[in-house]
This record gives C-alpha cells, structure tokens and sequence, in this order.
C-alpha cells in the first residue's frame, strides 16, 4: 500500500485515538479509532473492508460507464448495487452527478463497518470524512491560500454523530470543480450526501459576491444540516456550523 502524507491530515486527527492509512487504488483513508480497539491486524482487516466496498463499484462502472462520466443527476439500471444507489441519490438531491459523492459513500460504509469495533471513529477520504464520536470533536478547515485556512475548526457534538463532514475547493486538490472557493464545508448524517452538496455548493462559486446564492443553496438541499463557505478573506455559515478558533 502506497501512501503520501497530506498535511491538512492534521487538521482532523484526535490525540485520543490511533490514527493510520489504508489506500487501495483510488481510495486513499485517514482512519481513527479508540486506542484500546486498534490491534496489529487492524489495518490488514480494514484494508480488506475498503476492497470489498470498492468490488461491486468497480464491477458496476464496467457495465455502465456513464455512470463515471456523468456531472449530472443519472438514472442507475436496476439490481445497482446499494452504493452505487446512495450515490445516485446523493447526486439527484444535490443536483450533480453520482461520481461527486463516491468519496463520501466510501468513506461511510468503511466507517460504519469500523465502528462495529471502535465507538469513535473517524474516517477521511479526500477531504471528506465520516464521524462517529461519544465526546466533542474539532474539525480542522483548510482553505488553501485563504487567510482563514488552518485559523477555524468546526465543533462537532456526539449528538450529531454519525456525521458526514466534507470539503470542496476549486482552489486545493484534483477533485473536479467548476467554482473557486477555497473551501465548501458540508455536514449532513449521511457523508454521500455531505460530498455532493459540497460539491453542488462549490459549483456556484467564483467570487466571494456568490457565498450568499451558494449558501443559500446548500441549505435548501434536503438532508443537509450545515454549510461553511469560504472565498479569499470572506466566509459565509448555515445550519449547525460552531466555529471556534483552530488551536495551534
């Protein structure tokens, strides 16, 4: 497994929990668990988790390659497998392709797995991270050049977990986007659709004038509980978004 450090990594992880990586392909995690629940086999077993989600995608896109290329809301063939269902879901309620969300529906179903084992887990994926905590998080925002990056974190409360918490930036990253924020932060409790949003939201924006219109929209998207947009020096919040100053 080859993996590349990614410094905004930092911005995420707990001192409480035992954080290490697992990539297969395309899919490359960040992936927190309690201390006591994490073995020496843990990371061959989740490796194992991620190849089993990943199959029946991978097996999917070959029968219907439109699904991959596809930027807007597609129609999946029937028998689809569930994946490949919650991201076509996620991308109609959004109002963008089913590929948007694939990020996120990973880093979910990876996380609802691990957290069979572990009561805290946290998993990211691109930016795009699953939650599920029994105490008080922050979350790190990275912003690019911004000269809010690494200056907010985003308090998450065990209420709200499980959560979906993801990011899209038209400034950091190859995700394809066709804004410029540096940074669109979504919550929802379903991570899928966290990671369409963000990119639906991201789409609109080309200059900090759009951070109303692109708000605006995200809220209306139904399932998602939360917004954070930030362009250049200027941000714009929604919905259970507590922001704190990022502690160095």
């Amino acid at each position: 497994m080859d993996y590349l450090e990614r410094d905004y990594r930092q911005l995420h992880r707990q001192d409480d929990l035992v954080h290490f990586q697992v990539a297969v392909k395309e899919t490359d995690l960040d992936i927190g668990v309690r201390r006591e629940r994490y073995t020496p086999d843990f990371i061959a077993w989740v490796e194992s988790l991620v190849r089993e989600c990943r199959m029946p995608l991978e097996a999917y896109i070959q029968r219907d390659p439109g699904f991959v290329k596809a930027l807007e809301p597609y129609d999946v063939l029937p028998g689809a497998p569930p994946l490949v269902q919650e991201m076509a879901r996620a991308g109609r309620l959004a109002g963008v392709g089913p590929m948007a969300a694939v990020a996120g529906a990973v880093s979910e179903w990876v996380g609802r797995a691990v957290s069979r084992r572990s009561r805290d887990v946290i998993v990211e994926n691109g930016g795009d991270i699953f939650l599920r905590s029994a105490r008080i998080r922050h979350i790190g925002v990275f912003a690019g050049q911004s000269p809010l990056s690494n200056r907010l974190a985003i308090e998450i409360k065990p209420v709200q977990t499980p959560l979906g918490v993801c990011t899209s930036s038209g400034t950091v990253g190859p995700s394809l986007s066709f804004g410029k924020a540096d940074a669109v932060v979504i919550l929802s409790p379903s991570t899928a659709l966290a990671d369409a949003a963000a990119t639906a939201a991201g789409n609109m924006v080309q200059s900090a004038d759009d951070l109303e219109k692109a708000l605006e929209l995200a809220s209306h998207i139904p399932g998602v509980s939360g917004a954070l947009i930030i362009k250049g020096d200027r941000l714009a919040a929604w919905g259970q978004v507590r922001l704190l100053p990022l502690k160095p």
